[in-house]
């Protein structure tokens, strides 16, 4: 059962899907004797969190009453306090407690004491939020979360049907499942999500197989291999720069989500197993394939029924069709990718070390192939399929958020821009100048508060524990919801609001230590993405170079900005902005970017179905 099966949000429409949960509602609801969502339990006070420009947000669906789930919610109309024991045998006692006789007044007596227990009871159960799954279909997962979490606490049970999970919005507990007990929480329902396209990867992966992989890939993010990748990140964005250029000479708009997520591809590729995919020029088969397969992923966490899990099924649904040709693809430019790594090794005379880096292929691939690493085919390829996913989808998103906050906030803009002029001016950034860089660090940083990647963690208890002073079984599957943690306004003043100067450019880069787990970019823990200086830096590069170079304005017929999840947080209908060259330092009216005579560029149609304005 994945996270989307239970809160039902699809990131793309779905092929036509079965009555499967509209089913175990109704039946839900005759048990319950009403419809819509039911708190069982204590209620915590909270109140309403706001919205404004930088944090979209959707309306929970209307009743029948005509009123939205959010009026719903705080009428108190589902709220169900005490024991349900109690409640049921309560006019029971009182009709035994008038027996003149003496028998039925005993009864009344034991029924008494039992509902005084029934009531302790209930007093110190978990809050549990029951309903139809058909109250937040449309939504982002994480929005019905919060509005929740500020009704009924920090710590609650959501359960739909027969599945039921413990949503956690409180930073303590966060960093007692993440760090201090970490030991008894897997990834659970993600690993079931993943493990089609990331197998026993490093995300997925647990107990001894994680801890052997993670062993194996730290060592190869070693501070020269981070150089040449900051090298590699320019070099890239300037190749972006190139797109970005033309769009503007044919006075076109550019759908940035789409152009973000091309560049980490192309970065990821080569970082990871020194494949130049070049997607921001062309498409082939095996971009291709990775689309299929990243949308396919995020596909199977928002659909109800695992019908893929039956073979059968996989060979006469059309996309689960296109998803095994797809893996097939990326199955074998992996495995020759790994080959020629290796022959590459056998001709290279260079002696491995802790500092590692061919000069021929400098990829994370090449280093543990040359370290010896003992593993199967099967296991390297999933490591690869793990860091290509991880590292493309997610930086891609913080880049996307980004630039959509900036562009609300031009003084913001202006004083990055200023900083990179000081500090880069037309060179592309290396390792040093990113630690001058605060201002546009602090910007990101902020970009990932508001906008996590991603907004949920998924973990499942292996042992009974207790969560925030209620009682967790073995087996639960939890949700930690980073998005609440970082939108609270109990941690952050003017917690809605888009502010890189709450994080001193003179102070640390805040991280879940510096910020006591109110703030988790990364997650935390042991389990803490090994990537974040990586993905960081990438990101600082790319907008460093870009902003240098452009001006980013939403363009006139722009769709609004919203949210849809997948395993990012995406924008529903892409970030389509005009981009206009800068003059230096926009006082002399001397372009930055010479105009260039460019080749035509042909329009590539994306998986997503949005058209990009790419060269050809």
């Amino acid at each position: 059962m994945s996270l989307g099966s239970i809160l039902g949000h699809n990131c793309s429409p779905p092929v036509s899907q079965p009555d499967v949960l509209p089913r175990l509602s109704r039946e839900y609801e005759r048990k319950r004797g009403r419809r819509g969502l039911a708190v069982v339990g204590s209620s915590s006070n909270g109140s309403e969190p706001s919205s404004n420009g930088a944090s979209p947000s959707s309306k929970g669906k209307g009743s029948a009453s005509g009123k939205s789930l959010d009026e719903r919610i705080l009428s108190g109309e589902f709220t169900d306090q005490g024991s349900t024991k109690e409640r049921i045998t309560r006019p029971i006692r009182k009709a035994l407690a008038k027996d003149p006789v003496g028998p039925g007044r005993n009864i009344a007596l034991k029924l008494a004491k039992a509902g005084k227990e029934w009531k302790a009871a209930a007093a110190v159960r978990m809050p549990e939020a029951r309903g139809d799954i058909r109250e937040i279909i449309g939504q982002p997962v994480f929005v019905p979360l919060q509005k929740l979490a500020t009704i009924y606490g920090k710590v609650f049970r959501l359960s739909f049907g027969p599945k039921s999970f413990v949503v956690v919005s409180d930073a303590e507990v966060a960093r007692y499942m993440l760090m201090t007990n970490a030991s008894n929480y897997t990834k659970g329902v993600l690993s079931e999500i993943l493990d089609f396209v990331m197998g026993k990867g490093l995300i997925p992966a647990d107990g001894d197989v994680w801890k052997a992989r993670r062993r194996a890939i730290v060592p190869s993010l070693h501070r020269k291999y981070i150089e040449n990748m900051v090298r590699m990140f320019g070099d890239s964005a300037l190749h972006g720069v190139s797109s970005l250029q033309q769009a503007h000479q044919a006075g076109k708009s550019v759908e940035m989500e789409n152009f973000f997520s091309r560049l980490t591809l192309d970065i990821i590729g080569k970082a990871v197993f020194n494949y130049d995919f070049d997607s921001l020029t062309h498409d082939d088969p095996v971009i291709q394939a990775v689309y299929t397969v990243l949308r396919e992923a995020e596909y199977r966490s928002t659909y109800p029924l695992p019908y893929w899990n039956v073979p059968l099924f996989r060979l006469i649904v059309p996309r689960q069709r296109r998803c095994q040709e797809a893996l097939k693809t990326i199955n074998r430019t992996l495995d020759s990718l790994i080959a020629k790594s290796k022959r590459v090794f056998d001709e290279e005379d260079q002696e491995f070390g802790e500092d590692f880096l061919s000069d021929e292929d400098p990829s994370i691939l090449h280093f543990l192939l040359a370290g010896g690493d003992e593993i199967t085919s099967k296991q390297l390829r999933d490591d690869l399929m793990t860091m290509l996913i991880a590292g493309h989808e997610t930086t891609a998103a913080v880049l996307t958020w980004t630039l959509h906050c900036l562009a609300d906030r031009p003084d913001v803009l202006a004083r990055l821009q200023q900083e990179v002029d000081t500090v880069v001016g037309d060179r592309t950034p290396a390792l040093d100048d990113i630690k001058q860089l605060r201002l546009t660090t602090r910007v990101i940083n902020e970009a990932m508060r508001l906008y996590p990647q991603p907004p949920v963690l998924i973990r499942r208890a292996v042992e009974d524990d207790v969560l925030g002073g209620f009682s967790v079984a073995a087996g639960s599957d939890i949700f930690i919801s980073v998005w609440n943690i970082h939108r609270n306004a109990g941690y952050w003043s003017n917690a809605d609001t888009f502010d890189p100067d709450r994080f001193p450019v003179d102070g640390p880069i805040p991280n879940e230590v510096t910020e006591v787990y109110n703030y988790l970019p990364f997650g935390g823990g042991r389990r803490k993405c090994i990537g974040d200086q990586f993905a960081l830096f990438e990101a600082v590069v790319a907008l460093a170079i870009l902003l240098r170079r452009f001006e980013f304005r939403m363009a006139p017929n722009a769709p609004a900005v919203a949210m849809t999840t997948g395993a990012t947080i995406h924008t529903s209908e892409g970030l389509l902005m005009d981009v206009v060259p800068r003059t230096t330092n926009g006082l002399n009216g001397t372009p930055i970017l010479e105009e260039l005579a460019m080749p035509e560029r042909t329009p590539v149609t994306c998986p997503s179905n949005k058209t990009a304005t790419l060269i050809p």
